[in-house]
């Protein structure tokens, strides 16, 4: 297992997936960094995210596609925060500083 994962997620349909490889990849040691963004930003309000953002190291989302999908930027969701409703760069971070990168 690599010593560090980002998951890049747009789909709205794949928090199980999150949450299995999230835990998989701590249970063996790595750093995991998620970004959401565009759809993907609809499992902000699911009701596992606030436990993602307990179990990986960085979880940041889309400010911009947030508010797309028709959520106020001023609604921080529960587990995230505020600092973390970021920019695309989040983005540009795993693809920069992380050993594999995983889209969903």
């Amino acid at each position: 297992m690599a010593k560090s994962l980002g998951i890049f997620v747009t789909n709205p349909y794949v928090m199980q997936h999150v949450m299995g490889v999230t835990k998989a990849a701590k249970a063996k040691g790595s750093k995991v960094k998620i970004f959401f963004t565009w759809t993907g930003t609809k499992l902000s309000k699911d009701p596992q995210f606030p436990e993602l953002c307990k179990i990986a190291d960085d979880v940041s989302i889309c400010v911009d596609s947030y508010v797309k999908m028709g959520y106020s930027a001023d609604d921080v969701p529960e587990g995230l925060k505020k600092e973390k409703m970021a920019t695309q760069t989040q983005h540009g971070l795993i693809i920069e500083d992380y050993d594999c990168y995983l889209s969903l």
